[in-house]
């Protein structure tokens, strides 16, 4: 059956997006360095961080929301009274990131448009996620654009429905096998898994490797060439 509607997430799919969050994790860690252990830091940022999801949702805010509160239960009273300014700032720091495309994405968009509609589907603060896209000067290429608390398979069937077509007529490509990958699968859809080096252990997911509708991919580059070879 002919692919009709592409799916792409967009962090870490089309811009880098992770290396960024890990810059201002490093930057957290130093300042909480009198305080606690690096591996204790991350750890307690990365249970705070997971604890806070169903509450703050994905995105730059909620990190900050979480570094600020991983900064009080490690320093406890002794928290500085500046350092909470400085994770604030280093929060705003993150919201204002520079959105550099990942190699080759301008023309895999074009290539991809030629072969069907294209959906970005992501999650994340919506302010943010909005102002990345216009940065990315890439909004103009898709023909839906879905900012989602979180990737269910009732999230893609709602998509697959607005535009009118069978799952199996759409493919969903991202680098989080728990986001992009299963619910798609599960969604009746085609997926494509693009690793990425630096992934969030959120995100990880077990890999369909004997699933007729799945593939991973090495770039998002190999995209148009599967779906040809769906068709």
């Amino acid at each position: 059956m002919t692919i009709e509607l592409i799916c792409l997430d967009a962090d870490d799919t089309l811009w880098h997006n992770m290396r960024h969050f890990a810059a201002t994790e490093e930057a957290l860690v130093g300042l909480l360095a009198p305080f606690a252990e690096a591996r204790v830091a991350r750890a307690t940022l990365e249970a705070c961080e997971a604890r806070n999801l169903r509450l703050y949702g994905y995105g730059a805010k909620g990190f900050t929301l979480s570094m600020i509160e991983t900064a009080v239960e490690l320093a406890g009273e002794t928290l500085p009274t500046d350092l909470i300014a400085r994770l604030l700032e280093a929060g705003r720091q993150l919201l204002a990131h520079p959105v550099d495309l990942l190699d080759g994405i301008a023309e895999t968009i074009e290539a991809l448009g030629t072969r069907g509609r294209l959906v970005l589907v992501t999650k994340g603060d919506l302010l943010h996620q909005e102002a990345k896209l216009a940065a990315s000067g890439l909004g103009s290429h898709f023909a839906d654009v879905a900012i989602v608390s979180d990737k269910t398979p009732d999230t893609f069937r709602q998509i697959f429905a607005r535009h009118g077509v069978a799952p199996e007529q759409a493919v969903m490509a991202g680098d989080s096998m728990r986001s992009d990958v299963l619910p798609a699968l599960k969604a009746g859809a085609w997926a494509a898994y693009i690793p990425q080096p630096l992934a969030w252990s959120h995100e990880a997911g077990e890999t369909p490797v004997d699933h007729p509708r799945f593939r991973q991919l090495e770039r998002l580059g190999d995209l148009p060439d599967w779906i040809d070879a769906i068709g």
